[in-house]
Order: structure tokens, then C-alpha cells, then sequence
């Protein structure tokens, strides 16, 4: 069976990520622009290294939870493909293989003009920090206004699924929000969220859960059908 996921922040919260934006919109007490955007990178480089080299230092402390692991598991008999909003690398350290990361990753970084140039990078980013053709290495993140260049990829793999499994997103953040509706009946979708933002329906399970619940009640499901 083929099957897809598309996880969002919830799927790591549980793993002691945060998730950074509050009620009032800030991330970790910055206005989203000021550290997620061509914009804010433009305005002071120095504040959007910083905050990014907090949040690396923050994922290499944490671990992959019962979620990840489940999933893992599950492509040892289905085929799985994880299509992540996240930037942490979670998913891979769980066992998962098939991992496509819309908005980037936080341990890569990539030139600021050549964006072939990627790099696997662990420690702080600092300014001076140059690629081999001597510009400014970045954090290899998909910033707000910026275009999401695994999207048509992400497309085509929800194209081709069996079941759906949505896990920790609201779907309120485009283009990703948008994949659902390339994924036609008669494909089963799960979603599972402590919130969700949908209601079941014939084809939709809602499971309102946090994403180590959800998610082994959805495989629970998936072991039954036909």
C-alpha cells in the first residue's frame, strides 16, 4: 500500500521541539519577518543566525518520539513518504528513508547566491561563514515569500497515494495546506491533530489527538483494511 504523510510542527512537539510561534504570533519574541524572511535576513543577519543557531542547538539535544518511530516501523511494510514541514531531521533519525523537506532543514545550510551549494552544518552560523566561491552561508530554510521548491514534488507523491496521513499541521499555511487537494477520493485520509481544523467525513478520519496517539490508532486502522 501507498502510503503518504504530510507532517507539521505537532509531529516533533512531543520531542520537546518547539513549536516557537505563541498565541500572539511571535517566534521566540520576534515578529515571524524579522527572522524568517528575505526581508528580515537583509535588515540584520546577525539576529537571523542567532535565532536559527538556538534552534539547531535545541534539536541536537532532543530525540525522535514514539510517532517517528512508529512511522519508521511502518515502512518496513508499506511503502512510505514523508513529506515534512519541519526542518528537523526527526524523521531520518527515526529510520524513515523517504523524507522530503518543504521549508529546508535546520542542520544544512546553503550559499546565499549559489543555492546549489548546500552544506551539512552542526555548529553555530556566523557571519563570515563563506561557501567555496566566498559568499554568505544561510540557513537552508524556505523563508516567508520565498518559493517552496519541493512543492511540485510534494504534488506528484500525494498523486500517487493510497491513504493520506496529516499529523501536527493546522493546513492553514500554503502552498503546503494546499496538497490535500491533490489527494482525490476514493484515498483515505487521517488527521490527527489536538486541534484539527476539519471535521470527519466519509473519507476523512479525524483522530484529535497529539501525534504519538493519533498516529498509532491510524496505523491500528490501516492493519484492518482489506
Amino acid at each position: 500500500m501507498n502510503i503518504v504523510i504530510l507532517s507539521g510542527a505537532g509531529m516533533s512537539a512531543e520531542s520537546g521541539i518547539n513549536t516557537f510561534r505563541d498565541s500572539n504570533g511571535l517566534w521566540e519574541g520576534h515578529d515571524v519577518m524579522e527572522v524568517a524572511s528575505p526581508e528580515g535576513w537583509d535588515a540584520n543577519q546577525n539576529l537571523v543566525l542567532d535565532f536559527y543557531n538556538q534552534r539547531r542547538k535545541q534539536l541536537l539535544e532532543v530525540n525522535p518520539n514514539d510517532a517517528h518511530k512508529a512511522l519508521a516501523e511502518l515502512q518496513k511494510i508499506h511503502s512510505v513518504n514523508i513529506i515534512t514541514q519541519n526542518v528537523d531531521d526527526l524523521h531520518e533519525r527515526a529510520g524513515s528513508t523517504n523524507v522530503l523537506h518543504l521549508h529546508g532543514e535546520l542542520l544544512k545550510v546553503r550559499s546565499t547566491l549559489i543555492h546549489s551549494t548546500v552544506l551539512e552544518w552542526k555548529k553555530d552560523l556566523i557571519k563570515g561563514d563563506l561557501c567555496k566561491d566566498g559568499y554568505q552561508l544561510r540557513p537552508h530554510i524556505v523563508w516567508f515569500g520565498e518559493e517552496v521548491p519541493e512543492m511540485d514534488h510534494a504534488i506528484k507523491i500525494v498523486q500517487k497515494a493510497e491513504i493520506l496521513i496529516i499529523i501536527g499541521t493546522s493546513m492553514q499555511v500554503y502552498p503546503a495546506a494546499s496538497l490535500l487537494q491533490f489527494a482525490p477520493p476514493p484515498i483515505k485520509v487521517f488527521f490527527i491533530d489536538p486541534k484539527p481544523s476539519i471535521d470527519s467525513t466519509e473519507r476523512i478520519t479525524v483522530y484529535a489527538e497529539k501525534a504519538t496517539t493519533g498516529v498509532a490508532k491510524a496505523i491500528e486502522f490501516i492493519k484492518n483494511i482489506k
